[in-house]
């Protein structure tokens, strides 16, 4: 571990998480986003004058919010940091049943990076450098986008359930950071995560939870207005948070205490700006849909690799494009609908006017 390392593992651990109220108003996210970056103190994690790269959650072309990043909130990070960094840039991978290049114009972000002059990187199609260490726990040998390399990360995760994590948040949003194929590691998820934050080296989160998603996550959840905003440098700590908001326990999901363990943060950290036990809900707790049963069944076959590491792989993803597209004919056109009645929607569509 270097020295940059062990000075973050310090600060990561004693690091509050912050909390802040916010209504349906532009304006009121963005204030919420920056006085929660403020208190959560975001300047001790990222340096002056660095380049930084924002890494929102884009994993899913079908727009249902708490899905995917709200583009209020992405906007105001940008606002908040622009005047201290050198250079700022949006990035996020492609997955293999979702085109993120149509993702970021849904959301509106594509045209947030226009209208700041900032670019946005589809790391699927950049540059990879292949890192080697002994020292990690699945992930020994792995290509990690280039652009990590010489930039600080600012993970902007959603507050939301999943059916292989319990939840994901500012851990699991980083693993959108390796190559398209990342699927293949799904039976070691956990420890996987443990490597991605090593090779990504997430400086600072900042949560949307304007609308979060419960239910069957990541992408056929139920959207969840729950008005607030998150922040903190303690990556565990701002996740253990949201899973006790969330009414799960955090010392109970694996991914987490394993973070915990080597250095990512905290599971009991200081929280400001809410008492929790006020803003606890129960979210509907993810489980696995035809397609991640699926999935779970074929890994456990004899032809698992010849399924998942071949272009077999292509008419899996065939037919998992077809389940999402019947899902969202039946199902997600009505949750749009429900949702639109939300203020929050309009960040969705008002930058596409």
């Amino acid at each position: 571990m270097t020295d940059l390392n062990i000075n973050l593992k310090k600060k990561r651990n004693n690091a509050p998480v912050a909390i802040q109220h916010t209504t349906p108003s532009k304006n009121e996210v963005f204030e919420s986003v920056r006085k929660t970056m403020e208190l959560a103190r975001w300047k001790n994690f990222i340096s002056p004058g660095a380049k930084v790269v924002l890494k929102p959650n884009l994993g899913w072309d079908k727009l249902i919010p708490g899905a995917i990043s709200s583009p209020w909130v992405v906007e105001a990070v940008i606002l908040v940091i622009r005047e201290y960094v050198s250079e700022i840039s949006i990035i996020e991978s492609d997955q293999v049943v979702c085109n993120v290049e149509k993702v970021v114009r849904l959301t509106g972000i594509y045209q947030i990076c226009e209208k700041y002059n900032i670019p946005w990187v589809n790391m699927s199609k950049g540059k990879f450098v292949q890192y080697k260490s002994d020292g990690r726990l699945v992930l020994n040998d792995i290509k990690i986008p280039e652009i990590l390399s010489d930039t600080e990360l600012i993970t902007i995760p959603l507050m939301k359930t999943h059916n292989k994590s319990t939840i994901t948040g500012a851990i699991k949003n980083q693993w959108g950071c390796l190559q398209e194929l990342r699927h293949n590691f799904h039976p070691v998820l956990s420890k996987a995560l443990v490597d991605v934050c090593w090779f990504t080296q997430p400086r600072f989160a900042v949560m949307d939870a304007t609308i979060a998603l419960e239910g069957n996550g990541p992408k056929s959840g139920i959207p969840k207005e729950m008005n607030m905003v998150l922040a903190s440098g303690n990556i565990v700590g701002i996740d253990a948070t949201a899973a006790r908001i969330m009414g799960f326990n955090p010392h109970e999901i694996e991914h987490l205490n394993l973070c915990a363990e080597f250095g990512y943060g905290s599971l009991d950290p200081v929280v400001i700006g809410a008492e929790i036990e006020s803003i606890k809900t129960e979210f509907i707790p993810a489980k696995h849909n035809l397609v991640s049963k699926a999935e779970i069944i074929l890994r456990k076959t004899f032809f698992s690799k010849l399924l998942f590491q071949t272009p077999l792989l292509k008419v899996l993803t065939f037919i998992t494009r077809r389940y999402y597209d019947i899902w969202d004919f039946f199902v997600g056109r009505k949750i749009r609908k429900d949702i639109s009645k939300s203020g929050y929607f309009a960040s969705f569509t008002e930058i596409n006017k």
